[in-house]
């Protein structure tokens, strides 16, 4: 069995609606992603997949939250945008992504900041 991961960054702002405490207050985070994948598969180059290619469909994803106010977004529209809802966005679009690949994804980890993260899996 091989677990590949890749990570990224991205930049946002948010707002925790119903909170009480600063963070009901607009402000953002420099979130760090960890995308971990599995499979027993290898090509004939003894690999399992370019790490370009998730790399790079990764960024498609990220792409759509970075630099943005995350609540204006259609998916946060009637929930939060806390770490553990986009980090199951995350999954769920990157998920789709490689449904029909060799490849597992396994897990989701959303570094808020150097202290905290959130893990989602499907197990």
């Amino acid at each position: 069995m091989y677990k590949l991961s890749v990570y990224d960054y991205f930049s946002a702002a948010h707002r925790l609606r119903g909170y009480e405490g600063p963070c009901s207050n607009v402000h953002g985070h420099n979130w760090k992603v960890k995308v971990t994948f599995q499979t027993d598969t290898l090509d004939s180059l003894g690999m399992a997949i370019d790490f370009k290619v998730l790399k790079a469909k990764l960024w498609e994803i990220l792409n759509q939250l970075d630099h943005i106010f995350l609540n204006e977004l259609p998916i946060f529209k009637d929930i939060n945008p806390t770490s553990e809802n986009i980090a199951r966005y995350i999954f769920e679009s990157i998920s789709e992504s490689f449904k029909d690949s060799s490849l597992s994804l396994l897990e989701v980890e959303l570094q808020e900041s150097d202290k905290v993260s959130v893990i989602y899996s499907n197990a």
